[in-house]
């Protein structure tokens, strides 16, 4: 794999973490594969609060697609550079079609691990344009995450693949996370990812720089809710809020939900 797609085992590593643990997750396909593929992790990518925080971050995102598929049960859900995650059994289809997405050397990965079914297809892509869309032959309505995604890409090309989706769907939602512009900047040499070589990321500190002509910014989320915070304990519970869900942590990540602007 390229180093961006070796980036998929941090948060494997870190939901299997946090699954062992009993915390935030029940993932129990995450421990599967992490046990299995034993990919060697160094430094800051190995770190327990770096684990607790994408175990949160998974959580907050698992939320929020529930209520999306219970409110609108006849859309379909997109998991754009899925990795190895097993959202779609931690939430479940509820009979709604789900496709997840990535490079197809990670969708080759990771067909060792899941099956294909009746609503459920993986399918290999590219998110920098619009081309893998042609393989879903819905165009009603879309529930779309993007989970430690973004920040790979150029605002040009978040604003070229918004664009595609509300070109193929008359309805959109998205959640999406985001580096700020600084944390682009630090990430070039303290960010886990450099432990797998990448440093070139991309950073927004204005939502409706996602935006295209169709989509709008509809209101940014807590990216690390207290009740998450709350399942921690004593010495971590305060190192970890004052790190990861402080006011510093909102000068580095933000998570943005976006919506098709109907005429």
């Amino acid at each position: 794999m390229n180093n961006v797609n070796k980036t998929l085992y941090i948060p494997l590593y870190g939901k299997s973490y946090v699954s062992k643990a009993g915390l935030f997750l029940n993932d129990k396909k995450a421990e599967e594969i992490w046990e299995a593929e034993g990919f060697a992790l160094e430094g800051k990518s190995k770190s327990k609060w770096l684990a607790y925080y994408m175990g949160i971050r998974s959580a907050v995102f698992d939320e929020w697609l529930k209520q999306q598929m219970k409110n609108a049960p006849n859309a379909v859900v997109i998991h754009i550079g899925c990795g190895m995650d097993s959202r779609v059994i931690r939430v479940g289809t509820e009979n709604h079609k789900w496709y997840d997405m990535d490079f197809s050397e990670v969708i080759e990965e990771r067909k060792r691990y899941y099956d294909e079914s009746a609503n459920y297809k993986m399918i290999a892509g590219d998110a920098r344009n619009g081309d893998w869309l042609t393989a879903i032959k819905e165009t009603e309505k879309a529930i779309v995450v993007m989970e430690g995604v973004s920040m790979y890409l150029t605002i040009a090309e978040m604003q070229k693949l918004t664009d595609c989706l509300c070109s193929h769907f008359e309805n959109i939602l998205l959640l999406v996370d985001a580096y700020t512009s600084f944390a682009a900047k630090m990430s070039k040499r303290r960010n886990p990812i450099n432990d797998v070589g990448v440093t070139e990321v991309y950073g927004i500190d204005d939502p409706q720089m996602y935006q295209c002509e169709a989509l709008v910014f509809v209101k940014e989320h807590t990216m690390i809710p207290q009740k998450y915070i709350e399942e921690l304990r004593g010495f971590e519970r305060l190192i970890f809020a004052k790190i990861y869900a402080g006011s510093f942590s909102k000068k580095l990540y933000r998570l943005f939900e976006y919506k098709k602007r109907q005429p």
